[in-house]
C-alpha cells in the first residue's frame, strides 16, 4: 500500500459493475476481446457487446456509395465500425458474432450490468455516435445525464438506447462537429462536460489505428504485450496475453496508436494533456489461478483452497528467533511483521478508537475484528456499514484510525467512507486482496490478503484471509499496548500457525456436509445463531446461503432468539447453532438448542470434534478441531460455506454467478 501522489480528486462517484476489454495489435481483435470478456464474467453482468474497426473493400465501398464517415486522410482504405451486441451471456455474443468482425485488429468490448435502462440488445455496449463513425464502452454513471441528454436532443441528436453511455458517444461526436480535431482531443473536451464516474474506451473509423482510454473513478489498466496493447477494467482479462501492466489514475487517459510502419506505441497523459511517465508492473496473477481445474465450480475450488490461503496470509508475517521446528510446534513465535503498517504502529496503539468500514462479507469480517481488537488489544473499535457511514455525518477526530476492508479494493461505498475519513485528517488503512486497487492506492498503509484471485461471486477464501489479517493486527496491537504478555503472544501465534492443517481436517468432512445438504435443500427458511465471535459467523453463514441458493436465511445473536425469531421456529425451520465448548456462553447455547427442539425445529450444530454432548439433541453435528476461542471462526465458517454450496448446487442454482449479484459492488 502507498498513498496516492495526488489526492485532489477526493469525491467518489457511483460506478457501474461492468467489464471492459479493448485491443490494438496484430491479432483478430474480436477473438482476443471475447476471451477477455469470458474472464470477466465473474464480475456479474446482464449483456455484452463488441465493436471493431474494419477496412471496407474498395469494391464494397463503390457498390454501396461513399461511407457515411471517411478518414480525414485521403490515403488508405475507408473504414467502418462493426458492432454486435447481445442480452445475456458472452457465449450468446460469441455465437452471434461468429460470422462477422473477423478482420479488425482494433476494437472495444464490454459486459454490462444495467443501471440506466433494462438489459436489452439496444442498451448493451458498445454505443455509437449517430453517424456510426465512433464507438464507446463505459463503466460508471453520468450524474448530469438528464441535462446532457436534453442539450443533445435540442441539437437534434436522437437516442437509440436508454443508457447514459450513449450520451458520451454523441458528446464526443458533437465536439468534432463544432471543430474537427483528433479523437484524443475530442475525448478530452467531451469529458470536461461529464459529471460522474467513468472508465471509457473509444474507437473511430476516421482514425482506425487509434484506441483512446480514460479514467475517473472507475478502474482501467493497460496491458503491454508483444507489439500489442489491451485496455481492461480487471487484470484477469489480459493475463492470457501479457503480465506487464500499468494502471491509470483518476484524471488520466491513455492513447494507443499504430504507426504507418505497423509498430504500436502508447502515451499516458492527464486530461489536461500533460504527458506522464508511468512504471510498468509485473502481474503476480497466474492463468491457472483463474481456472477451475478439476472442480465443478470456482466457489468449491476457493473453499478448498483456504488452508493454503491461511498459510499465504501468514507467510513471512510471524517472526521467530528460534528454529523452524520450534515454530511449527508453536513455541518461539514472538512477533508480527506487517510491512504495510510498520510505520503506523505508534499511531494505531495510541488511537482513541479504530473505525472499520466495509460492506457485505467484509463487514462480517470487520465485526469479528471488533471482538479481536477489544479482547486482545483492549482497543475501542466501531464497525460501520460503509454505505451508512458515508451519509450520516459521522463524528471524526484526527487521532481516529479508519480501516477499510474490501476484497476487490474497489467497493464504491467503502471508498467513499475512506475519503470522508481522510478529509477529516484520520489515518486511513486498508485490507484488500487486489494489488493496485483504488483502496490500496488511496490509503496510508495496509495489508494485502494474498488470497489469490477470487472468481466466485460469493466470497469465501477472502473472508478467511481478512480474518487472518485482522487477527495479526490485533495480536500486534496487544503486544504494543502490553495487553498480551510475550508468552501469551507466542502461544496465540503458535495456535494460528496450526490453523491450516486443522482446516484441512474440517474440509475432509465434505461428504458429511453433502449428505446433510440433501436433507435441507428444499427448506424455505434458515436461522443461524451464534454468540460472541460466532455471531458474525452466523451472519456470514446466512449470507452465503441466501446469496447462492436463494433460500431466505437470517443470522442472529443467539441470545436474541427470544426477542422475535423464536416465533418463526417450527418443524419446517432448520436452525444452525455455532456452539463450540470454547465459547464462554456454551451452556447458554445448549439452552438455545433445547428451546428450538421444544418447538419442533431441526438443529444443526457446529462444535469441537471431541464434544459429543450435542449428538442426541441435534439432527446433524458438524465438527471442527479445538483451538483458541478467537481463532474458532476460521474453522467454523468452512462447514457453513460447504453447506451453502452443496444446497445451491442441488437446487441447480448458478453457484458462481448468482442472479442480480456482482463480484465487485462499485455502484450505489
Amino acid at each position: 500500500h502507498a498513498p496516492l501522489a495526488d489526492r485532489s480528486a477526493t469525491r467518489l462517484h457511483r460506478r457501474a459493475m461492468c467489464g471492459i476489454v479493448a485491443y490494438l495489435g496484430p491479432s483478430t481483435a474480436k477473438d482476443v476481446m471475447l476471451a477477455g470478456l469470458a474472464r470477466l464474467e465473474y464480475r456479474g453482468y446482464d449483456s455484452a457487446g463488441v465493436a471493431c474497426v474494419e477496412a471496407v473493400p474498395p469494391a464494397a465501398a463503390t457498390a454501396n456509395g461513399p461511407p457515411s464517415v471517411k478518414r480525414r486522410s485521403s490515403s488508405g482504405p475507408s473504414h467502418t465500425i462493426g458492432v454486435v451486441k447481445a442480452a445475456g451471456k458472452v457465449s450468446v455474443l460469441a455465437s452471434r458474432s461468429s460470422s462477422s468482425l473477423n478482420t479488425g485488429t482494433v476494437g472495444i468490448a464490454h459486459t454490462r450490468w444495467a443501471t440506466h435502462g433494462a438489459p436489452t440488445d439496444a442498451n448493451a455496449h458498445p454505443h455509437t455516435s449517430s453517424d456510426g463513425g465512433l464507438a464507446i464502452v463505459h463503466n460508471g454513471i453520468v450524474e448530469n445525464f438528464v441535462a446532457l441528454r436534453e442539450e443533445l436532443q435540442r441539437k437534434g441528436y436522437r437516442m437509440a438506447s436508454e443508457t447514459d453511455t450513449e450520451l458520451i458517444a454523441h458528446l464526443i461526436s458533437d465536439v468534432r462537429k463544432q471543430k474537427w480535431m483528433p479523437l484524443e482531443e475530442a475525448v478530452r473536451q467531451a469529458l470536461s462536460q461529464v459529471q460522474g464516474a467513468y472508465g471509457i474506451c473509444v474507437i473511430s473509423s476516421e482514425e482506425p489505428d487509434l484506441l483512446v482510454g480514460a479514467r475517473k473513478g472507475s478502474p482501467l489498466l493497460l496491458g503491454i504485450g508483444e507489439d500489442e496493447y489491451l485496455l481492461a477494467s480487471d487484470a484477469s482479462a489480459v493475463i492470457e496475453r501479457t503480465r506487464r501492466v500499468t494502471y491509470l489514475n483518476d484524471g488520466e487517459m491513455v492513447v494507443v496508436a499504430r504507426t504507418p510502419s505497423g509498430a504500436c506505441t502508447y502515451e499516458i497523459k492527464t486530461l489536461e494533456n500533460i504527458k506522464l511517465c508511468r512504471e510498468v508492473e509485473e502481474l503476480q496473477l497466474k492463468l491457472e489461478d483463474i481456472q477451475k481445474g478439476s472442480f465443478k465450480h470456482f466457489m468449491l475450488k476457493e473453499i478448498c483452497e483456504q488452508p493454503e490461503v491461511l498459510e499465504n496470509a501468514m507467510r513471512g508475517r510471524v517472526t521467530n528467533r528460534h528454529s523452524a521446528g520450534s515454530r511449527e510446534s508453536g513455541s518461539g513465535c514472538n512477533d508480527v511483521l506487517l510491512g504495510g503498517l510498520s510505520e503506523h504502529w505508534p499511531a494505531l496503539a495510541a488511537a482513541p478508537r479504530i473505525i472499520v468500514v466495509a460492506c457485505g462479507t467484509s463487514h462480517h469480517a470487520g465485526l469479528i475484528g471488533e471482538y479481536l481488537l477489544e479482547n486482545l488489544a483492549r482497543m475501542p473499535c466501531e464497525v460501520e456499514y460503509a454505505s451508512e457511514f458515508r451519509y450520516r455525518n459521522p463524528i471524526l477526530c484526527r487521532e481516529d484510525v479508519l480501516i477499510a476492508i474490501s476484497q476487490s479494493g474497489e467497493t464504491a461505498d467503502t471508498l467513499a467512507a475512506l475519503q470522508l475519513a481522510r478529509a477529516a485528517g484520520c489515518l486511513c488503512l486498508g485490507i484488500c486482496n487486489t494489488v493496485g486497487s483504488s483502496i490500496a492506492r488511496e490509503t496510508d498503509g495496509g495489508v494485502y490478503l494474498h488470497a489469490g484471485p477470487e472468481i466466485g461471486v460469493a466470497s469465501t477464501k477472502a473472508f478467511s484471509a481478512q480474518l487472518v489479517a485482522l487477527t495479526l493486527i490485533a495480536l500486534k496491537l496487544g503486544k504494543e499496548r502490553e495487553t498480551l504478555s510475550p508468552e501469551e503472544l507466542s502461544a496465540n501465534l503458535g495456535a494460528m500457525l496450526a490453523l491450516p492443517d486443522q482446516l484441512r481436517c474440517v474440509l475432509e468432512q465434505k461428504g458429511t456436509v453433502y449428505e446433510m445438504a440433501k436433507v435441507f435443500k428444499y427448506a424455505s427458511n434458515f436461522l443461524f445463531l451464534g454468540r460472541g465471535y460466532h455471531y458474525p459467523v452466523a451472519l456470514e453463514g446466512a449470507l452465503k446461503l441466501k446469496e447462492i441458493s436463494y433460500i431466505h436465511a437470517e443470522g442472529y445473536p443467539a441470545a436474541e432468539m427470544k426477542h422475535g425469531p423464536i416465533a418463526l421456529i417450527d418443524q419446517f425451520m432448520p436452525v444452525v447453532i455455532i456452539a463450540p465448548t470454547s465459547d464462554p456462553n456454551y451452556r447458554k447455547l445448549v439452552s438455545n438448542i433445547e428451546e428450538v427442539r421444544a418447538r419442533g425445529g431441526s438443529v444443526i450444530a457446529i462444535t469441537e470434534e471431541d464434544n459429543h454432548e450435542l449428538d442426541a439433541q441435534c439432527e446433524y453435528v458438524m465438527r471442527v478441531p479445538s483451538t483458541a476461542d478467537f481463532l474458532m471462526p476460521l474453522l467454523c465458517v468452512a462447514p457453513l460455506q460447504l453447506m451453502a454450496y452443496y444446497i445451491a448446487d442441488m437446487r441447480q442454482c448458478n453457484v458462481d454467478q448468482p442472479r442480480n449479484l456482482a463480484k465487485s459492488v462499485t455502484v450505489e
